[in-house]
């Protein structure tokens, strides 16, 4: 069951088949799992994959098609990102937190644009998700980034979930400060926002459910792997790559390497 602000609805019926028994080939791949699980998947859809196959990796990690092409390379890989807030609440009960439920993914290299691409954004469009074709999905991916990578850093380092970030007050500076790093290193690689990154993600923020919370956070809570190395280390990595100072983002890696977190 979905429950959402707008209500509640039972989706059905409904066939799950886990990685070891499915034995379809299919035209689209979603990738939709945690970045510490994204190894496991590459000998499935080795397993699974056409000539024609095109995956598409909505994590919350930021370049995990580029990763994933290298290993597989017979295939297209492109890459993506979902805007959701959402998390379970009881077996076979999902809820969301804010009415948003986008999906965004292209290509990198436009000449591997395909026709099927399109049919995906209309199918998604179909299903009540916006889904929307990128014509650039590497800045696209990187603003994605730049809410999601933010926000976890900064409920971790506060312990706190969206309402204290939609508040005045020390967690929602440093939120805005962490997002102007994100924003400077888009600068250095060359896929400079658009947009108005901290008006855009403040507004993304308070649009939430003041008891939202990151998914990195409430793995890192119950004691499980989380995605920390992608959301927060990475981005202390890729200041030191790009030259970007990134003082904010290594505050809290600091902290959290002392509380042990890996």
């Amino acid at each position: 069951m979905e429950t959402t602000r707008k209500g509640s609805y039972t989706v059905h019926p409904i066939r799950a088949v886990d990685m070891a028994h499915y034995d379809e080939q299919p035209d689209i791949i979603f990738v939709c799992v945690k970045g510490y699980s994204l190894d496991e998947t590459i000998p499935f859809i080795k397993r699974v994959e056409k000539e024609t196959t095109i995956v598409i990796p909505i994590l919350n990690i930021y370049g995990t098609g580029g990763r994933m092409q290298e290993k597989l390379p017979e295939i297209l890989v492109t890459d993506g990102c979902i805007y959701i807030a959402a998390e379970i609440r009881e077996p076979g009960t999902i809820w969301q937190n804010g009415d948003i439920f986008r999906v965004v993914y292209g290509t990198r290299k436009k000449e591997e644009l395909r026709p099927e691409l399109f049919e995906v954004a209309k199918d998604l469009k179909e299903s009540g998700i916006d889904g929307v074709l990128s014509e650039n999905i590497q800045r696209d991916a990187l603003q994605k980034f730049a809410y999601v990578s933010p926000m976890a850093a900064c409920g971790l380092y506060y312990h706190v979930g969206a309402g204290d970030v939609q508040v005045t007050g020390e967690p929602r500076d440093t939120f805005v400060k962490l997002m102007r790093e994100v924003d400077a290193l888009a600068v250095a690689m060359g896929v400079p926002f658009l947009i108005d990154i901290v008006t855009t993600n403040l507004q993304i923020l308070d649009a939430l459910n003041p008891t939202a919370s990151t998914s990195m956070q409430r793995d890192i809570y119950a004691g499980k792997a989380s995605e920390i190395d992608g959301l927060i280390y990475e981005v202390v990595r890729m200041g030191k790559q790009y030259g970007v100072p990134t003082p904010t983002y290594q505050m809290i890696a600091d902290k959290a390497r002392k509380d042990g977190l890996q």
